[in-house]
């Protein structure tokens, strides 16, 4: 069964989309099976993974809304090596369709369903607000990732996030959980950087990933490639850091599952 990854942050600009991208393509390096998620209108993951969102026949839109399968949704980014369920303009009037809808936060949840054995990892892309599509995307998801810049308005919006993650957890999804906070966009030579980054260390401790994703030009050139940037320079800094964090990923999955095994086995 795959592990289903929610990056999600209602704060623009924090790199969730980046690390969306990157992270699948390192995750499908390492020989994993991924499916990428877009759920943000914006569809730059999409735009990202080398898909044009403008010629899309079936979207994430669709399959919300019933119009279609998920097999008929998918697509597949050659330049990642992943698989992607596209979205464009059109996921923004789910928004209101699914108002109306029973089981409206679940949809995604059970559109999954019938994949989620095929895939090692699933990783979705949500929006960058706590709306009904980003809502849709922690219902379906074990583990939330939370990318976030070591700024004093990221602590702000963080601890919002973490309340709505425990109160979508109380109602709706009870396994969910937070699986790691990432570092973005780290300059370890401003002293701001440091001082909210050992406050995230001494508030979450071993849920804080060891990796740290650079400013790196390569990384934020790759997406208008239509590409991660493992594809555009694997020898970039951008690129290695996420090949890190994969293997970090990759590792923290493995220690769940056995601690999960010896529960099962003590019971």
């Amino acid at each position: 069964m795959g592990k289903v990854l929610a990056i999600a942050n209602q704060k623009g600009g924090v790199g969730k989309t980046t690390t969306c991208i990157n992270l699948a393509a390192s995750l499908a390096a390492t020989k994993r099976k991924v499916l990428l998620v877009d759920l943000d209108p914006q569809g730059n993951a999409t735009m990202g993974s080398g898909i044009d969102k403008s010629d899309l026949e079936n979207s994430v839109y669709e399959l919300l809304t019933g119009r279609c399968e998920l097999k008929q949704a998918l697509q597949r980014s050659e330049n990642g090596g992943y698989d992607i369920l596209p979205a464009n303009g059109d996921l923004t009037a789910a928004e209101v369709e699914l108002l109306d809808v029973k089981m409206k936060e679940s949809r995604l949840r059970y559109a999954l369903t019938t994949l989620r054995s095929q895939y090692d990892y699933i990783l979705i892309d949500c929006p960058p607000s706590l709306n009904m599509l980003t809502v849709n995307g922690l219902v379906a998801a074990d583990g939330v990732i939370i990318p976030m810049q070591c700024e004093y308005y990221a602590l702000e919006g963080l601890s919002a996030l973490v309340n709505t993650i425990q109160r979508i957890s109380s109602v709706l999804n009870p396994t969910l959980q937070i699986e790691g906070l990432l570092r973005t966009m780290y300059d370890p030579r401003n002293s701001l950087t440091l001082d909210v980054s050992a406050q995230l260390t001494s508030h979450f401790g071993d849920k804080l990933y060891q990796t740290v994703i650079p400013r790196n030009v390569r990384l934020a050139e790759a997406p208008s490639f239509g590409m991660p940037a493992l594809t555009y320079d694997k020898q970039s800094r951008g690129a290695v850091a996420y090949l890190a964090l994969a293997g970090e990923v990759v590792r923290r999955s493995k220690q769940a599952a056995k601690a999960s095994a010896l529960a099962s086995a003590n019971d």
